[in-house]
């Protein structure tokens, strides 16, 4: 087994590669003088069972050919199996065809995941579950919730209530209400634009509670910061916002530093999650990945790594 890294996140693919005593693969990637990008394996891979760490952050575009142009090197170094690790799966919310001619992205990366010579997907967290689908290739699809639990359970949350900050989550903030034995509520909202939301009623007490805001990515912040704002007005005691992927640029930390939101949990799938005046808690899924990889390596299931608590996640 080889682990090979891009430069979205080294730290992160550093790290996994310590939590299970493997070596980080030896490689070179930089970028010619006009733009494009060059790829080299730097040691034999021929036969060998390799998997590539690269978030799709941004800049996304760079990232993604980045890892395309990888992939395409160990294929042609004849590498027996080759698993693109992407921790924080770009394009995710462009998963449907919700308007005319306009394109199916996630579906698009996939295709090119595959062209390049990609065997298998490990990720996290995606957007949109059904993007698995989008695959001819095993995908396997991790959750951060294991890792966000051991850090929750040793704080005092008092009566918690895990709300969802809208009706697409619903089914991510019932796997934390079921591990942290909470009550569950559901913010409503429209959204007005890609940055712009519109919070409407809440569904579910939250009077005099803690509030878990969860989610599985942020970038503007606008549908945390809202949805807190109607918590705070319902009177909710503190308010803390748990989401996998802070993908935040400059509006959404603006946002935040303004917000109700007393603590921004989040993990490090993209890289930088420290950001000047929010208060922030950068959780590793180093060691999660790192047994995921392990067992893809050797065949074995992956599966308990869904199940935590005696809840099955996802």
């Amino acid at each position: 087994m080889k682990i090979f890294s891009g430069r979205s996140n080294q730290d992160l693919a550093g790290a996994i590669c310590e939590s299970i005593g493997v070596p980080l693969g030896k490689s070179g990637v930089r970028d010619f003088p006009n733009g494009e990008t060059f790829a080299k394996i730097e040691e034999n891979v021929r036969g060998e069972d390799v998997f590539v760490v690269q978030s799709t952050s941004p800049p996304v575009n760079q990232n993604l050919m980045e890892l395309f142009i990888m992939i395409d090197a160990l294929r042609r170094a004849s590498a027996n199996r080759i698993t693109a690790v992407i921790p924080y799966y770009g394009y995710a919310r462009q998963d449907r065809k919700d308007q005319p001619r306009v394109p199916i992205s996630a579906k698009l990366v996939a295709n090119l995941l595959v062209a390049a010579g990609c065997s298998r997907v490990l990720t996290m967290d995606l957007h949109a579950q059904q993007i698995q689908g989008f695959f001819d290739i095993p995908v396997d699809h991790l959750f951060a919730a294991p890792v966000m639990y051991d850090y929750l359970k040793k704080k005092d949350l008092g009566d918690l209530a895990v709300v969802s900050p809208d009706v697409g989550g619903i089914k991510m903030a019932h796997g934390f209400s079921q591990m942290l034995h909470a009550d569950l509520a559901i913010v409503a909202k429209r959204r007005m634009s890609d940055t712009e939301v519109e919070t409407v009623s809440v569904i579910g007490n939250v009077n005099g509670k803690t509030v878990l805001l969860v989610d599985d990515l942020t970038e503007t912040a606008g549908t945390l910061v809202e949805a807190a704002k109607v918590l705070r007005r319902r009177r909710a005691k503190r308010i803390i916002a748990c989401v996998s992927h802070a993908v935040l640029n400059e509006t959404g930390i603006r946002r935040l530093r303004k917000s109700n939101i007393d603590e921004l949990i989040t993990t490090d799938s993209v890289p930088g999650s420290e950001f000047k005046g929010v208060n922030v808690t950068t959780l590793s899924v180093a060691k999660l990945l790192g047994q995921a990889i392990q067992r893809i390596h050797t065949n074995s299931s992956v599966t308990s790594l869904f199940e935590f608590e005696g809840v099955r996640i996802g």
